[in-house]
């Protein structure tokens, strides 16, 4: 089955607007993709258009405050604002959807479908538990100071893209572009809203006891893909969750770090469909 051409769609977040690219037929079961902080909807496009083909209609979302959704007007990008986000989509789908987030993306996606009981087919988180190590953190914090002062070229933005997440520096850089806005002063800066990164909101101790709660409470399935050589979730985070979440299935995703959907998206695709055919089968 052949994936019909994607469209950009606007979707209800609690009280502003989030917006999406949409891939497959209209009337396949809703599943839901969200990116990591400080990345955007694309993030997501090549598992989404790989579920699509298969019968799924895929929405790829980018978070409040990232890409071309709206920012949050009282700067709030605490857990809990994307948890509410990811509540209001439930509510607006009239049938389960099934919830796909990595890093940030899978922290909302845990607490927004905890908060609608039923209402989420299916939880895939990629590589984040309700307990992460604090330290491999701080990869992610460096990167988001060294971005704070913009870029005066793509390349610029791409050496330190590699530098501090352990990305290969891809020698066709273009494709940023569509990642980055130009501010008044001419430099390049990634597509978020400067706020979403500020220290405050980089893994305080609130948002653990959050996602602990969550996980706790949420009755929906949920899946773990865990990274091999991930620096945030470790062996206690697995088990606390497991204890939490007793119908917790985990898959562990060999040879990756935290960014395990970077360079993996076909192979993520494949076990999101494995999970899909079994909690929410395209008719």
């Amino acid at each position: 089955m052949s994936a019909p051409a994607r469209a950009v769609v606007e979707l209800p977040g609690d009280g502003l607007t989030l917006r999406a690219d949409v891939y497959g037929p209209h009337a396949g079961p809703p599943v839901l993709f969200f990116h990591g902080g400080g990345q955007s909807r694309r993030s997501w496009s090549g598992a989404a258009s790989s579920i699509a083909a298969a019968g799924y209609r895929a929405y790829t979302v980018d978070l409040r405050g990232h890409g071309t959704s709206d920012w949050a007007a009282d700067g709030d990008y605490l857990l809990d604002a994307f948890g509410r986000d990811v509540a209001a989509l439930l509510d607006f789908f009239d049938r389960p959807a099934a919830l796909v987030g990595a890093s940030r993306g899978g922290q909302s996606a845990l607490v927004g479908a905890s908060r609608r009981p039923g209402k989420a087919a299916l939880v895939m988180l990629a590589d984040v538990a309700p307990l992460l190590r604090d330290e491999g953190v701080d990869d992610f914090r460096d990167f988001f100071i060294a971005s704070a002062a913009g870029f005066a070229t793509v390349d610029a933005a791409a050496d330190t893209l590699a530098e501090h997440l352990g990305l290969p520096r891809k020698s066709d850089v273009s494709g940023l572009v569509k990642t980055m806005r130009q501010g008044d002063d001419g430099r390049l800066y990634w597509q978020w809203d400067p706020l979403t990164v500020s220290p405050e909101f980089l893994n305080p101790p609130s948002e653990g006891l959050a996602l602990q709660d969550a996980a706790a409470r949420i009755t929906d399935p949920v899946v773990l893909v865990r990274a091999e050589l991930s620096t945030i979730v470790t062996d206690e985070g697995e088990a606390l969750f497991r204890q939490l979440t007793p119908q917790l299935d985990v898959v562990l995703a060999k040879g990756v770090g935290h960014m395990v959907t970077g360079d993996r998206n076909d192979v993520f695709a494949e076990t999101l469909l494995d999970y899909l055919a079994l909690y929410s089968p395209v008719a």
